[in-house]
């Protein structure tokens, strides 16, 4: 028998992707291009945080509180991914525990 929330997850399920729920390959391939799409604004970032220590160092601009304000962003969103990575493999590694 199915459960109260199984029934609800299903309807909302439905609800949002029409009558059908997306094949495992599908949500398997939006999460790698979410997953590289998240990567590449890290880069981006730590691309962005090193021309603004680059002008800095250069005395090219003299606005020292935005530079420092885009290094602690690219470094917040590097450890987050970092973290992401991190849970990722550990639930992997939970996976391979598995028995059969």
């Amino acid at each position: 028998m199915s459960s109260i929330a199984d029934i609800t997850l299903k309807s909302h399920l439905q609800s949002l992707h029409g009558n059908k729920v997306p094949a495992a390959q599908n949500i398997g391939s939006k999460f790698a291009d979410a997953l590289k799409d998240s990567i590449g604004q890290v880069n981006q970032a730590q691309l962005g945080a090193d021309r603004a220590a680059e002008q800095i160092a250069a005395g090219e601009t003299k606005n020292l509180h935005e530079a420092m304000i885009k290094l602690e962003e690219a470094d917040i969103s590097l450890r987050l991914m970092v973290q992401v990575r991190n849970k990722a493999v550990e639930a992997y590694q939970e996976i391979m525990r598995m028995q059969v």
